[in-house]
Order: C-alpha cells, then sequence, then structure tokens
C-alpha cells in the first residue's frame, strides 16, 4: 500500500532541487493557462512538458499508479456526463455543425463535440503530473518554510505542511483497519464482488475518521501547549534561500506563461476553433 500514498519522495533530480513555493508558483501559472486556454497546440505542449518533467524527477510510475487510475476514471466519467447533459456544446461554442453519427434527438455526435472534448481532456492530461509532481517530490516542512518566505502567514503554511504530513497518515490507518476488519472475517479482497468490496469499504469510514479525529485532537493540544502562533514570526529549520536555478525556473515559467495566454487569445477568443471562417 505505501506506493499509493501521495507522499513525499526523496529521490536526486532537478525538480528535487528547487524550492518549494517556486514549484508552487510555476503550478499555479501551469493551471491558470491550462484552465484559459482552448487550444489544443498549447494544451498539448502541456501535456508533453508535464511527462518531460515527470520523467525527469525520477518518480516511478508505479509509485504514482493508484492515482493516476483513479483520476483516469474520474476523467472517463466527467467527459460521459458532458455529452449526456450536454451534448451540443462544442456546437454552441464554436459556432458551427458537422454531423459524423446522426443518433437520437440532440444525440448526435458532432466533430465540434469531439473537439471540445478533446480539449477537456488535454486539460486534465496536462494538469495531473504537475499537481502529482507537486505534492511527491516537495518536502513538506521546507514547502512551509518557503511560502512563509513569499508572505504567506506561518500559521497558514504550517497548516499546510501537516496536511501534506497527515495524507500517507491517513492511508496507514485505512491499511491497519481493513486488515483489522478481514481478520474478524470481512471479505475485502479481490476474491468477492466490487459491489461487496465497495459496501465493505464504506464500513472502514467510521472508525477512520474516528481514528483521524483522535490524531488533530493530539497534534492540536501540542501545538497549544508549546504557545503556536503566540508570536507573529517564527524560524524554520528547513529554511533555505531561493538559489539561481529558483529564479531561472520562475523566470522562464513566467514568460511562457505570458507567451501562453498570448498565443491563446491572439485572435480574440480563448476557444481556437479549426472551422473559423469555414
Amino acid at each position: 500500500m505505501k506506493r499509493f500514498m501521495l507522499a513525499y519522495i526523496e529521490r536526486p533530480s532537478p525538480v528535487q532541487n528547487l524550492s518549494g513555493a517556486i514549484k508552487l508558483i510555476v503550478f499555479l501559472l501551469w493551471s491558470v493557462l491550462s484552465m484559459l486556454s482552448y487550444d489544443p497546440r498549447i494544451l498539448l505542449a502541456l501535456c508533453l512538458t508535464g511527462i518531460v518533467l515527470f520523467a525527469v524527477s525520477k518518480i516511478r510510475l508505479r509509485e504514482v499508479s493508484f492515482i493516476f487510475k483513479m483520476l483516469l476514471l474520474f476523467m472517463g466519467f466527467n467527459l460521459i456526463g458532458i455529452y449526456v447533459f450536454a451534448p451540443e456544446q462544442g456546437v454552441l461554442i464554436y459556432e458551427s455543425r458537422h454531423v459524423l453519427v446522426q443518433g437520437l434527438g440532440r444525440y448526435t455526435i458532432t466533430a465540434e463535440q469531439l473537439f471540445y472534448e478533446m480539449n477537456v481532456l488535454l486539460k486534465y492530461l496536462s494538469i495531473v503530473p504537475p499537481a502529482i509532481l507537486l505534492m511527491v517530490t516537495t518536502n513538506p516542512s521546507e514547502f512551509a518554510a518557503s511560502l512563509n518566505r513569499i508572505g504567506v502567514s506561518y500559521t497558514v503554511a504550517y497548516a499546510v505542511s501537516l496536511t501534506l504530513r497527515y495524507i500517507p497518515d491517513v492511508q496507514r490507518d485505512f491499511t491497519h483497519i481493513n486488515r483489522a476488519q478481514q481478520a474478524r472475517g470481512l471479505e475485502l479482497s479481490k476474491k468477492t464482488s466490487p459491489l461487496k468490496r465497495l459496501k465493505g469499504a464504506a464500513r472502514l469510514l467510521l472508525p477512520l475518521i474516528i481514528s483521524s479525529m483522535e490524531r488533530i485532537e493530539v497534534v492540536s493540544h501540542a501545538m497549544e501547549l508549546r504557545g503556536f502562533g503566540k508570536n507573529r514570526t517564527r524560524s524554520w529549520y528547513m529554511a533555505r534561500p531561493f538559489n539561481r536555478f529558483d529564479l531561472l525556473v520562475c523566470g522562464t515559467a513566467l514568460l511562457l506563461f505570458a507567451l501562453g495566454i498570448w498565443f491563446s487569445f491572439r485572435s480574440g477568443s480563448r476557444f481556437y476553433s479549426p472551422w473559423a471562417g469555414g
């Protein structure tokens, strides 16, 4: 189960050497550009860049394969939902209609709808790799120190750090509770049907919530006894100054973000249409 955890993976790579705050800034710029643009050329470039960064980070796919599978499942349901509730959304956006397959009523397959849903899929695929990299290549303590360095309140920065540290703890508790329930006769293995496994997993939520609340209470009492939040500033053990590599990456990200925004809106609309003028 350790391979499913979105925990920090320490591994020497250029991505690991970046400051946590710089990674966050780059990710925010990346996400804004991906959300605003409906140009498949830009989205495809982001996807390919994300794949390259994933390879450079030396993070193995099997270490985050569970998250990828869950996200791919979510993408599939979302694309199906778009077609079910708005099968003509692409036609409305691109103001043209080219029917590929005639269906029942409004449920026809048009080139515009397929093009629109392809862009939505590319948006997901462009954001997923950097989002996972941000979580698994950033030391929570160093990330909190970097956030505080760029002006974020240290109480907020510390809350972010605790959240990143808490994800593997929840996973670990779920694994322990799962094994305890199976020892008591609750079948949750692949031998039983998916529906029974889903119902069995639902029975694990209550003890998981109780154990999580107990841990939160212990941590909050410990922080209160140590006077956390009393002073306006604090020092950080993992704090480190921005180096030239951090500044170079941040400057490059800002430049590429500006170019991407200009390229997306240069025609007056963020929706690139191959049928424009046709």
